[in-house]
């Protein structure tokens, strides 16, 4: 099992998250790329710091919306979210060679995210965005989404990603932040959750009958709360479980 973290986000004077803390935790850190969050000096220094812990790098892109943290749907054409996916994976990519390293994965960030989830047409755009920049670039997105779908069509390996501190819908879908309980706050209640995403994956109900999707990488949020002592938890939790961690390949 992966584990993935949201990192870079800070900008400027502003600092979000914990990233030197998280990077020994984790095994793929999906870095910002200066739209929704994150600046050049940013981008240089945490590709830096994850190339140092041996982290695999991905690019996090999302809405160019840095007063919303890109978690606003923003009505973009299919041209325009093709161009702003390339743009910050060139960005990104240009950071990690000169540490001698590459980009080996993909994870929309927000809104980005969860429109591409389920809106068939913007998961394709950015499916094969991606293929056109590198084929042998990892596809993350939510579990039985659309954008995994995409990006098989689009020849790209892809990776279904839980969330140990969300809460689910019953569709598979995460629940909205802005409704109660929308995130999971007692790192024993992560921890098991974490499990059962990595054993089970996410339980859908459909018809009645349950179904399952899998899990490949799990996000641990760097903006939670108690985001270092959850990702400490998690991992001490999946070791003694019996899980295997690491890094998509």
């Amino acid at each position: 099992m992966d584990l993935n973290c949201d990192l870079g986000e800070s900008f400027g004077a502003y600092q979000i998250g914990s990233d030197e803390a998280m990077m020994p935790l984790i095994t793929s850190a999906n870095i910002a790329c200066g739209l929704h969050a994150g600046d050049p000096v940013v981008m240089q220094r945490t590709v830096q710091l994850a190339a140092q812990q041996g982290v695999r790098i991905g690019a996090h892109p999302g809405y160019p919306d840095l007063q919303g943290f890109g978690r606003r749907n923003l009505d973009l054409t299919l041209e325009e979210a093709a161009a702003f996916t390339l743009y910050q994976l060139g960005a990104l990519s240009a950071f990690a060679r000169l540490v001698g390293a590459e980009l080996t994965h993909v994870k929309p960030h927000g809104a980005l995210y969860n429109q591409a989830a389920r809106d068939a047409s913007l998961a394709s755009v950015i499916a094969r965005a991606t293929a056109k920049f590198s084929r042998s670039l990892v596809l993350v997105g939510l579990a039985g989404s659309r954008l995994l779908s995409a990006g098989l069509d689009a020849g790209l390996r892809v990776a279904g990603e839980g969330f140990p501190d969300r809460a689910y819908e019953p569709d598979g879908s995460l629940r909205s932040r802005r409704l109660p309980g929308a995130l999971l706050e007692d790192p024993a209640d992560i921890a098991a959750q974490a499990i059962r995403l990595a054993r089970e994956g996410v339980r859908v109900e459909t018809g009645g009958e349950p179904r399952f999707w899998m899990v490949e990488t799990l996000c641990l949020h760097g903006d939670h709360p108690r985001a270092v002592e959850n990702a400490r938890v998690v991992r001490a939790a999946l070791k003694q479980a019996g899980v295997l961690i690491q890094p998509l390949s």
